[in-house]
């Protein structure tokens, strides 16, 4: 039998203290394209969206691809984009809807809006309101996805992705396709539980590399094998927004009774706060960091600028670690400053002349440093494309937008237009610098930058640059969360909340505390 499944692609991890709101046009930056448009761009890519399509060949689905919409974090989705997106999707589901087996949506999970604080709760709850209860909805989820109470009570079927850096998205979205096909099927009939700790993100922001999380997720791969378990997922939580629901999650997609699944689901959960104090990275500051690289390797030392990561709505325009490189005269390059105003004035300049520019610490300078004036030589301008070859996104096309490249004594800085975090060597080498032979590669991420740096590292730094996304949580002013949470209260207790949605369509919400 031949199913016919919409699919939609909505993602945002969204920053609500960036003051950089994230209009349509910033989807676009990324991607924002319809029906097969869109799937001939992300066919056979590491995508979700290429999971499904993997599914949907081989069930033999009519596949109905809706749009895929994804922006780099930034500040709140705006309501007019968030309007516009859903309501292709929402249009798309009431055409479809007498003639619809399922539904399979790719979300991150942390999508906050000006008028909502869980940007896929809504998403889903329109959804249902257009096709009822009885269409089975799956969704898969980044790591980082701030799981909601309405997330599990609307969508049957919940998958994250289980690596950070994250390098499993197809595979994410081949196993939501697959448990999607096997409840239209009749097979099962999936819910979705969580248990969340009283904490902000999971101490290691969720490294699964190393560090403690690694048992945490053997544990989830090894469960999943058990009966009636779907899918189990370790959420490391997005802490950068004040809202209500907010938090590293543990959650069960199960057929059946839920009772034994909440007890492994509280125990892992339990094990995450138990390592709440159990830290991996040790951060430097930007002088520290190039002080401890210069110290005699013989191979690059990747300093990773974690504070200032586009990745996590940073505005990746501080200075901070730059200054200290140009200080330090220090043979090396960074990638990438974002500086729209510098990179456009640069495109009419020629290579090889000598430059002067004020660069960088424009939207706030207390958040990563003051704006930098600079003379140096222009090495190149670009539009700024670049087809990625690491491990995240091989074969992938992206663009910083108008680019230039200029070097200040040893220090080769690739300025940028668009703010993308540095994950893949090539963003370094498609504008004429081999991080490989530098003495020190500065880059603007958090984690996922070791999946192609670290083969070429003979260390990693970290630093915290003092910008948006400082892993010292207590220095954001939060509102919203609930109170007592770790570690804006160091003495928080442990009181976990479980969900688990009732198994009656007609009332599909329970939610309890449990000392």
């Amino acid at each position: 039998m031949s199913f016919r499944v919409l699919s939609a692609q909505i993602m945002h991890e969204s920053n609500s203290f960036s003051v950089r709101l994230t209009s349509l046009d910033r989807f676009a930056d990324v991607i924002l394209l319809h029906g097969d448009e869109a799937l001939r761009a992300l066919d056979g890519t590491n995508t979700e969206v290429a999971g499904f399509l993997d599914v949907a060949r081989e069930k033999s689905w009519e596949l109905v691809h809706v749009i895929s919409a994804h922006a780099n974090p930034a500040g709140c989705v705006t309501e007019e984009a968030f309007e516009e997106i859903l309501k292709v999707v929402e249009d798309a589901a009431r055409r479809e809807r007498e003639r619809l087996d399922g539904i399979l949506l790719a979300f991150h999970g942390a999508m906050v809006t000006t008028h909502s604080g869980d940007g896929e709760g809504e998403i889903l709850g329109r959804l249902r309101a257009v096709v009822g209860q009885d269409v089975p909805i799956a969704a898969t989820l980044d790591l980082h996805a701030n799981v909601t109470r309405r997330m599990c009570e609307l969508a049957d079927i919940l998958v994250s992705y289980k690596t950070y850096p994250h390098i499993d998205m197809r595979v994410a979205g081949r196993h939501a396709g697959e448990l999607l096909h096997r409840t239209m099927a009749g097979e099962i009939k999936p819910h979705t539980l969580f248990v969340r700790p009283p904490m902000l993100e999971d101490a290691n922001g969720g490294r699964t590399d190393v560090g403690p999380l690694v048992a945490v997720m053997g544990r989830a791969r090894a469960y999943e094998s058990e009966p009636n378990v779907l899918a189990v997922s370790v959420n490391g939580a997005f802490p950068y927004a004040d809202i209500d629901e907010i938090g590293p999650t543990i959650t069960v997609t199960y057929s059946g009774d839920p009772e034994p699944h909440r007890l492994v689901a509280e125990e892992m959960a339990k094990a995450m706060w138990d390592m709440r104090h159990d830290l991996v990275n040790r951060f430097l500051s930007p002088e520290e960091a190039v002080a401890s690289a210069l110290a005699g390797d013989d191979r690059p030392v990747v300093i990773a600028d974690y504070a200032d990561n586009p990745g996590a709505g940073g505005y990746g325009d501080g200075t901070n670690l730059l200054r200290a490189l140009i200080a330090a005269d220090a043979d090396a390059c960074v990638c990438p400053i974002v500086d729209r105003e510098t990179a456009s004035q640069l495109q009419s300049r020629k290579p090889g002349e000598t430059v002067s520019i004020r660069l960088g610490g424009k939207v706030n300078a207390s958040f990563g440093g003051e704006p930098l004036d600079l003379t140096g030589t222009l090495m190149s301008v670009s539009d700024g494309n670049y087809t990625c070859d690491g491990p995240m996104y091989a074969g992938v096309r992206m663009s910083f937008g108008p680019t230039a490249v200029i070097e200040v004594g040893r220090v080769q800085v690739v300025i940028v237009t668009e703010p993308h975090q540095c994950h893949d060597l090539q963003q370094f080498l498609a504008f004429g610098i081999d991080p490989r032979a530098k003495r020190i590669v500065g880059v603007k991420s958090m984690q996922h930058f070791r999946a192609a740096f670290e083969p070429i590292a003979s260390r990693v730094l970290v630093c915290d640059s003092g910008a948006l996304a400082s892993p010292d949580l207590r220095k954001f002013t939060f509102t919203r969360v609930p109170r007592p949470m770790y570690p804006l209260e160091p003495d928080t207790p442990y009181n976990p909340e479980v969900f688990i949605r009732s198994q009656s369509s007609e009332k599909r919400v329970i939610a309890e505390s449990r000392a």
